[in-house]
Protein backbone atom coordinates (compact mmCIF):
# COMPACT_ATOMS: atom_id res chain seq x y z
CA UNK A 1 0.00 0.00 0.00
CA UNK A 2 1.61 3.52 -1.20
CA UNK A 3 2.18 6.11 1.77
CA UNK A 4 -0.39 8.52 1.49
CA UNK A 5 1.51 11.58 2.85
CA UNK A 6 4.03 10.87 -0.12
CA UNK A 7 2.31 10.62 -2.20
CA UNK A 8 0.65 14.26 -1.87
CA UNK A 9 4.35 15.51 -2.21
CA UNK A 10 5.42 13.69 -5.41
CA UNK A 11 1.38 15.44 -6.86
CA UNK A 12 2.72 19.09 -5.08
CA UNK A 13 5.94 18.54 -6.42
CA UNK A 14 4.45 17.76 -10.07
CA UNK A 15 2.19 20.42 -9.82
CA UNK A 16 5.02 22.94 -8.98
CA UNK A 17 7.23 21.59 -12.17
CA UNK A 18 4.03 22.12 -14.07
CA UNK A 19 3.12 25.74 -13.28
CA UNK A 20 7.23 26.62 -13.62
CA UNK A 21 6.96 25.42 -17.56
CA UNK A 22 3.79 26.79 -18.20
CA UNK A 23 4.46 29.89 -20.88
CA UNK A 24 1.95 31.58 -19.01
CA UNK A 25 3.37 31.89 -15.87
CA UNK A 26 7.03 33.18 -16.98
CA UNK A 27 6.54 34.75 -20.18
CA UNK A 28 4.76 37.51 -20.21
CA UNK A 29 6.78 38.75 -17.45
CA UNK A 30 9.81 38.86 -19.00
CA UNK A 31 8.05 40.01 -22.38
CA UNK A 32 6.82 43.17 -20.88
CA UNK A 33 10.30 43.58 -19.22
CA UNK A 34 12.20 43.07 -22.45
CA UNK A 35 9.77 45.32 -24.52
CA UNK A 36 10.20 48.34 -21.98
CA UNK A 37 14.01 47.37 -22.03
CA UNK A 38 14.12 48.01 -25.87
CA UNK A 39 12.18 51.13 -26.15
CA UNK A 40 14.22 52.51 -23.40
CA UNK A 41 17.17 51.81 -25.22
CA UNK A 42 16.02 52.91 -28.65
CA UNK A 43 14.76 55.77 -27.39
CA UNK A 44 18.31 56.65 -25.79
CA UNK A 45 19.96 56.04 -28.90
CA UNK A 46 17.87 58.79 -30.72
CA UNK A 47 18.08 61.25 -28.19
CA UNK A 48 21.91 60.80 -27.83
CA UNK A 49 21.90 60.73 -31.61
CA UNK A 50 20.75 64.12 -31.58
CA UNK A 51 23.04 65.54 -29.47
CA UNK A 52 25.76 64.00 -30.92
CA UNK A 53 25.12 65.34 -34.54
CA UNK A 54 24.69 68.98 -32.88
CA UNK A 55 28.63 68.49 -31.60
CA UNK A 56 29.23 67.75 -34.90
CA UNK A 57 27.64 70.96 -36.32
CA UNK A 58 29.29 72.93 -33.64
CA UNK A 59 32.97 71.47 -35.39
CA UNK A 60 31.49 71.98 -38.78
CA UNK A 61 31.81 68.35 -39.46
CA UNK A 62 29.00 66.32 -41.25
CA UNK A 63 26.03 64.88 -39.78
CA UNK A 64 24.68 61.22 -40.06
CA UNK A 65 22.01 59.00 -38.34
CA UNK A 66 22.01 55.40 -37.74
CA UNK A 67 18.35 53.72 -37.31
CA UNK A 68 17.65 50.89 -35.32
CA UNK A 69 15.87 48.47 -38.02
CA UNK A 70 14.85 45.61 -36.36
CA UNK A 71 15.23 43.80 -32.89
CA UNK A 72 14.66 39.91 -32.06
CA UNK A 73 14.99 38.79 -28.84
CA UNK A 74 14.92 34.68 -27.85
CA UNK A 75 14.32 33.66 -24.37
CA UNK A 76 15.20 29.90 -23.83
CA UNK A 77 13.42 28.74 -20.84
CA UNK A 78 14.61 26.00 -18.63
CA UNK A 79 13.26 24.22 -16.03
CA UNK A 80 14.92 21.51 -13.36
CA UNK A 81 13.43 19.43 -10.88
CA UNK A 82 13.42 16.37 -9.15
CA UNK A 83 13.10 15.27 -5.50
CA UNK A 84 15.35 13.66 -2.49
CA UNK A 85 14.77 12.26 0.77
CA UNK A 86 15.90 13.93 4.01
CA UNK A 87 18.85 13.02 5.55
CA UNK A 88 18.46 13.33 9.69
CA UNK A 89 16.01 12.26 11.99
CA UNK A 90 12.89 10.13 11.62
CA UNK A 91 11.99 11.97 8.42
CA UNK A 92 14.29 10.26 6.28
CA UNK A 93 11.68 8.63 3.98
CA UNK A 94 10.86 12.62 3.14
CA UNK A 95 11.14 13.32 0.04
CA UNK A 96 12.22 16.93 -0.57
CA UNK A 97 11.63 18.74 -3.58
CA UNK A 98 14.44 19.88 -5.75
CA UNK A 99 13.72 23.13 -8.61
CA UNK A 100 15.57 25.17 -10.54
CA UNK A 101 14.87 27.06 -13.42
CA UNK A 102 17.40 29.42 -16.16
CA UNK A 103 16.70 31.90 -18.58
CA UNK A 104 19.30 32.87 -22.09
CA UNK A 105 18.28 35.78 -23.28
CA UNK A 106 19.60 35.79 -27.12
CA UNK A 107 19.07 39.77 -28.77
CA UNK A 108 19.64 40.23 -32.56
CA UNK A 109 19.46 44.03 -33.13
CA UNK A 110 20.02 44.96 -36.72
CA UNK A 111 20.95 49.10 -37.24
CA UNK A 112 21.08 50.56 -40.64
CA UNK A 113 22.75 53.93 -41.81
CA UNK A 114 20.05 56.60 -42.41
CA UNK A 115 21.07 57.76 -45.96
CA UNK A 116 20.36 58.29 -49.53
CA UNK A 117 18.74 60.94 -51.34
CA UNK A 118 15.40 60.61 -50.30
CA UNK A 119 16.10 61.03 -46.77
CA UNK A 120 19.05 63.67 -47.71
CA UNK A 121 16.40 65.66 -49.56
CA UNK A 122 13.95 65.53 -46.81
CA UNK A 123 16.70 66.45 -44.27
CA UNK A 124 17.71 69.46 -46.58
CA UNK A 125 14.27 70.59 -47.29
CA UNK A 126 12.19 73.16 -45.51
CA UNK A 127 9.51 72.48 -43.53
CA UNK A 128 6.19 72.93 -44.66
CA UNK A 129 3.56 75.31 -42.88
CA UNK A 130 1.31 71.65 -42.52
CA UNK A 131 3.71 70.44 -39.76
CA UNK A 132 3.82 73.82 -37.91
CA UNK A 133 0.18 73.79 -37.23
CA UNK A 134 -0.02 70.04 -36.52
CA UNK A 135 2.25 70.66 -33.47
CA UNK A 136 0.67 73.51 -32.77
CA UNK A 137 -2.50 71.92 -32.50
CA UNK A 138 -1.43 69.97 -30.18
CA UNK A 139 -0.40 72.50 -27.84
CA UNK A 140 2.67 73.50 -28.33
CA UNK A 141 4.20 76.82 -27.67
CA UNK A 142 4.34 79.08 -30.54
CA UNK A 143 7.47 81.10 -29.29
CA UNK A 144 9.30 77.52 -28.84
CA UNK A 145 8.31 76.71 -32.53
CA UNK A 146 8.58 79.50 -34.04
CA UNK A 147 12.05 79.88 -32.86
CA UNK A 148 13.09 76.85 -33.42
CA UNK A 149 11.31 76.17 -36.98
CA UNK A 150 11.54 79.65 -38.37
CA UNK A 151 14.15 80.76 -40.26
CA UNK A 152 13.03 84.36 -41.21
CA UNK A 153 10.13 86.88 -40.85
CA UNK A 154 8.13 88.97 -43.74
CA UNK A 155 6.58 91.74 -42.63
CA UNK A 156 3.73 93.95 -45.04
CA UNK A 157 3.67 97.54 -44.27
CA UNK A 158 1.95 99.75 -46.70
CA UNK A 159 2.41 97.51 -49.82
CA UNK A 160 5.98 96.64 -48.57
CA UNK A 161 7.53 93.63 -47.01
CA UNK A 162 10.41 93.83 -45.02
CA UNK A 163 12.39 90.35 -44.06
CA UNK A 164 14.22 90.03 -40.33
CA UNK A 165 16.14 86.69 -40.12
CA UNK A 166 15.80 84.59 -37.22
CA UNK A 167 20.06 85.03 -36.71
CA UNK A 168 21.36 86.97 -33.10
CA UNK A 169 24.09 88.21 -35.24
CA UNK A 170 21.60 90.56 -37.15
CA UNK A 171 20.72 92.44 -34.17
CA UNK A 172 17.90 94.53 -35.93
CA UNK A 173 16.40 91.31 -37.73
CA UNK A 174 16.80 89.23 -34.43
CA UNK A 175 14.88 91.45 -32.48
CA UNK A 176 12.15 92.59 -34.27
CA UNK A 177 11.51 88.39 -34.71
CA UNK A 178 11.80 87.90 -31.14
CA UNK A 179 9.42 90.50 -30.31
CA UNK A 180 6.87 89.15 -33.03
CA UNK A 181 7.07 85.58 -31.57
CA UNK A 182 6.46 87.03 -28.28
CA UNK A 183 3.29 89.23 -29.45
CA UNK A 184 1.90 85.73 -30.74
CA UNK A 185 3.02 83.92 -27.74
CA UNK A 186 0.84 86.42 -25.42
CA UNK A 187 -2.23 85.45 -27.71
CA UNK A 188 -1.36 82.42 -27.15
CA UNK A 189 -1.59 82.58 -23.67
CA UNK A 190 -4.85 84.62 -23.50
CA UNK A 191 -6.24 81.41 -25.21
CA UNK A 192 -7.23 83.20 -28.38
CA UNK A 193 -4.92 82.51 -31.10
CA UNK A 194 -6.36 80.58 -33.92
CA UNK A 195 -4.23 78.11 -36.72
CA UNK A 196 -7.02 77.51 -39.06
CA UNK A 197 -7.38 76.76 -42.89
CA UNK A 198 -9.55 79.41 -44.95
CA UNK A 199 -12.49 77.07 -46.06
CA UNK A 200 -15.06 78.49 -48.32
CA UNK A 201 -16.80 77.75 -51.25
CA UNK A 202 -15.81 77.34 -55.21
CA UNK A 203 -18.85 77.41 -57.76
CA UNK A 204 -19.25 77.26 -61.33
CA UNK A 205 -22.19 77.15 -63.59
CA UNK A 206 -22.29 75.25 -67.14
CA UNK A 207 -24.63 74.63 -69.73
CA UNK A 208 -27.83 71.51 -68.53
CA UNK A 209 -27.34 70.48 -72.24
CA UNK A 210 -23.93 69.93 -71.77
CA UNK A 211 -24.01 67.62 -69.40
CA UNK A 212 -24.44 63.95 -70.36
CA UNK A 213 -26.50 61.58 -67.97
CA UNK A 214 -22.90 59.61 -67.44
CA UNK A 215 -21.54 63.11 -66.58
CA UNK A 216 -23.88 63.90 -63.96
CA UNK A 217 -23.35 60.63 -62.00
CA UNK A 218 -19.28 61.54 -62.30
CA UNK A 219 -20.34 65.16 -61.48
CA UNK A 220 -22.35 64.28 -58.41
CA UNK A 221 -19.80 62.75 -56.78
CA UNK A 222 -17.53 65.79 -56.27
CA UNK A 223 -19.41 68.45 -56.06
CA UNK A 224 -22.96 70.08 -54.71
CA UNK A 225 -25.12 70.50 -58.28
CA UNK A 226 -28.85 73.02 -57.99
CA UNK A 227 -30.52 73.33 -61.48
CA UNK A 228 -31.07 76.78 -62.77
CA UNK A 229 -34.50 75.84 -64.71
CA UNK A 230 -34.65 79.65 -65.91
CA UNK A 231 -30.94 79.73 -67.25
CA UNK A 232 -31.24 75.78 -67.75
CA UNK A 233 -27.87 75.44 -66.17
CA UNK A 234 -26.17 73.78 -63.57
CA UNK A 235 -24.48 75.78 -60.56
CA UNK A 236 -21.47 73.34 -59.26
CA UNK A 237 -20.37 73.97 -55.85
CA UNK A 238 -17.34 72.72 -53.87
CA UNK A 239 -16.05 73.17 -50.35
CA UNK A 240 -12.90 74.01 -50.30
CA UNK A 241 -9.84 74.05 -47.44
CA UNK A 242 -7.54 76.51 -48.11
CA UNK A 243 -3.80 77.75 -46.89
CA UNK A 244 -3.31 78.09 -42.88
CA UNK A 245 -3.72 81.48 -41.47
CA UNK A 246 -2.48 82.12 -37.91
CA UNK A 247 -4.76 85.31 -36.39
CA UNK A 248 -6.23 86.87 -32.83
CA UNK A 249 -9.97 86.27 -34.32
CA UNK A 250 -11.92 83.49 -35.89
CA UNK A 251 -11.68 83.20 -39.36
CA UNK A 252 -14.74 81.82 -39.59
CA UNK A 253 -16.61 84.82 -38.72
CA UNK A 254 -15.19 86.13 -42.22
CA UNK A 255 -17.00 87.20 -45.15
CA UNK A 256 -16.21 84.56 -47.73
CA UNK A 257 -15.25 87.13 -50.06
CA UNK A 258 -12.29 88.04 -47.28
CA UNK A 259 -11.43 84.18 -46.57
CA UNK A 260 -11.05 83.75 -50.40
CA UNK A 261 -8.86 86.84 -50.67
CA UNK A 262 -6.77 85.75 -47.28
CA UNK A 263 -6.58 81.94 -48.99
CA UNK A 264 -5.53 83.89 -52.60
CA UNK A 265 -2.73 85.67 -50.77
CA UNK A 266 -1.33 83.20 -49.20
CA UNK A 267 -1.43 80.75 -52.15
CA UNK A 268 1.01 82.83 -53.50
CA UNK A 269 3.58 81.96 -51.27
CA UNK A 270 5.97 78.63 -51.20
CA UNK A 271 4.94 76.04 -49.13
CA UNK A 272 7.24 76.38 -45.88
CA UNK A 273 5.91 79.74 -45.10
CA UNK A 274 3.14 80.29 -42.26
CA UNK A 275 0.74 83.40 -42.70
CA UNK A 276 -0.51 85.03 -39.68
CA UNK A 277 -2.93 88.32 -39.59
CA UNK A 278 -3.39 89.95 -36.23
CA UNK A 279 -5.98 92.68 -36.65
CA UNK A 280 -7.54 95.59 -33.88
CA UNK A 281 -10.34 95.17 -31.72
CA UNK A 282 -9.34 91.44 -30.15
CA UNK A 283 -6.54 90.53 -28.07
CA UNK A 284 -3.32 91.83 -29.21
CA UNK A 285 -4.81 94.18 -31.12
CA UNK A 286 -3.02 96.88 -29.96
CA UNK A 287 0.13 96.01 -32.25
CA UNK A 288 -1.93 94.91 -35.66
CA UNK A 289 0.35 93.00 -37.80
CA UNK A 290 0.66 90.75 -41.28
CA UNK A 291 3.55 88.61 -42.85
CA UNK A 292 4.68 85.29 -42.48
CA UNK A 293 7.25 82.91 -41.45
CA UNK A 294 9.33 81.14 -43.63
CA UNK A 295 10.49 77.87 -41.89
CA UNK A 296 13.30 75.90 -42.34
CA UNK A 297 14.83 72.16 -42.87
CA UNK A 298 15.86 69.90 -40.02
CA UNK A 299 19.21 70.40 -40.94
CA UNK A 300 19.37 73.88 -40.89
CA UNK A 301 17.62 73.73 -36.94
CA UNK A 302 20.78 71.92 -36.10
CA UNK A 303 23.35 74.36 -37.01
CA UNK A 304 21.04 76.89 -35.76
CA UNK A 305 21.40 75.30 -32.22
CA UNK A 306 25.22 74.36 -32.91
CA UNK A 307 25.92 78.07 -33.72
CA UNK A 308 23.86 79.65 -30.54
CA UNK A 309 26.33 77.86 -28.45
CA UNK A 310 28.86 80.23 -28.88
CA UNK A 311 29.66 81.81 -32.53
CA UNK A 312 25.95 83.47 -32.48
CA UNK A 313 24.56 83.53 -28.93
CA UNK A 314 21.39 84.27 -28.26
CA UNK A 315 20.81 86.94 -26.01
CA UNK A 316 17.78 88.28 -24.41
CA UNK A 317 14.80 90.36 -25.76
CA UNK A 318 12.23 92.25 -24.22
CA UNK A 319 8.74 92.17 -25.55
CA UNK A 320 7.15 95.20 -27.36
CA UNK A 321 5.34 97.77 -24.72
CA UNK A 322 2.60 96.68 -26.81
CA UNK A 323 2.07 93.06 -26.20
CA UNK A 324 0.32 91.65 -23.17
CA UNK A 325 2.18 90.24 -20.67
CA UNK A 326 3.91 86.47 -21.49
CA UNK A 327 4.34 83.33 -19.53
CA UNK A 328 7.79 82.72 -20.37
CA UNK A 329 10.29 84.50 -22.54
CA UNK A 330 13.72 82.34 -22.32
CA UNK A 331 17.00 83.67 -23.48
CA UNK A 332 18.03 80.50 -25.36
CA UNK A 333 15.97 78.55 -27.63
CA UNK A 334 17.13 75.20 -25.78
CA UNK A 335 20.48 75.83 -23.73
CA UNK A 336 23.35 73.35 -24.33
CA UNK A 337 26.01 72.67 -21.82
CA UNK A 338 29.50 71.93 -22.64
CA UNK A 339 31.96 70.64 -20.00
CA UNK A 340 34.75 68.95 -19.13
CA UNK A 341 33.44 66.40 -16.39
CA UNK A 342 30.16 64.51 -17.20
CA UNK A 343 27.11 66.76 -16.05
CA UNK A 344 25.81 65.48 -12.63
CA UNK A 345 22.40 67.44 -12.54
CA UNK A 346 22.02 65.85 -16.52
CA UNK A 347 20.94 62.62 -17.16
CA UNK A 348 20.65 63.61 -21.07
CA UNK A 349 24.22 63.82 -22.78
CA UNK A 350 27.04 62.92 -24.88
CA UNK A 351 30.59 62.93 -25.07
CA UNK A 352 32.17 64.48 -28.06
CA UNK A 353 35.16 65.59 -29.55
CA UNK A 354 36.57 65.21 -25.88
CA UNK A 355 33.91 67.28 -24.53
CA UNK A 356 30.38 66.48 -22.81
CA UNK A 357 27.28 67.88 -24.13
CA UNK A 358 23.74 68.45 -22.71
CA UNK A 359 20.79 69.44 -22.73
CA UNK A 360 20.10 71.99 -19.55
CA UNK A 361 17.55 70.44 -17.80
CA UNK A 362 17.75 72.05 -14.49
CA UNK A 363 16.60 75.79 -12.93
CA UNK A 364 13.88 77.32 -14.07
CA UNK A 365 14.11 76.98 -17.63
CA UNK A 366 14.58 73.00 -17.60
CA UNK A 367 10.98 72.59 -18.29
CA UNK A 368 11.18 74.88 -21.46
CA UNK A 369 14.67 72.95 -22.67
CA UNK A 370 13.65 69.56 -22.01
CA UNK A 371 10.55 70.78 -24.40
CA UNK A 372 12.45 71.86 -26.89
CA UNK A 373 14.76 68.80 -27.04
CA UNK A 374 11.84 66.69 -27.29
CA UNK A 375 10.14 68.87 -30.40
CA UNK A 376 13.14 68.32 -31.77
CA UNK A 377 13.25 64.61 -31.60
CA UNK A 378 9.36 65.08 -32.98
CA UNK A 379 10.82 67.08 -35.81
CA UNK A 380 13.31 64.48 -36.40
CA UNK A 381 10.76 61.73 -36.87
CA UNK A 382 9.05 63.51 -39.35
CA UNK A 383 11.83 63.84 -41.29
CA UNK A 384 13.33 60.62 -41.24
CA UNK A 385 12.45 57.99 -43.68
CA UNK A 386 11.71 54.13 -42.49
CA UNK A 387 14.48 52.51 -41.90
CA UNK A 388 15.62 49.63 -43.88
CA UNK A 389 14.19 45.99 -42.45
CA UNK A 390 16.33 43.08 -42.82
CA UNK A 391 13.20 40.45 -42.49
CA UNK A 392 14.39 39.43 -39.05
CA UNK A 393 11.41 38.89 -36.81
CA UNK A 394 9.88 41.25 -33.66
CA UNK A 395 10.11 39.63 -30.44
CA UNK A 396 9.69 35.62 -30.16
CA UNK A 397 9.65 33.51 -27.07
CA UNK A 398 11.17 29.98 -26.83
CA UNK A 399 10.60 27.32 -24.65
Amino acid sequence: MSNPTRTRQLASLFGIVAALSSSGCLSPPTLNRAVLAYDEAITDAISKQLLINIARAHHHEPIHFTGVANVAATFDFRVTAGATPTLTGEHGRTLMPLFGGSIAENPTISIAPIEGEEFTKRLLAPFQESKLTLLLRQGVDIDLLLRLMAKELRLKHQGEEIAYRNRPSDKDDYEMFRKVVLHLSAIQDANRLYAEAMTFERTWTIPAESVTAEGFAALEQQYLITYLPEQRAYVLRKPVSGRILITNYDPATLPPAERIRLHETADQRPANDVSFDIRPGHVGGEWPMRGDFRLRSFNAMLNFLSRAVDEEREYDVAKDIRTPPVAENPVHTMELLISDRAPEASDLFVRSHGRYYAVNGEGPLGRWNREAFKLLTQLFQMTVTEVPRSGVPGITIAK
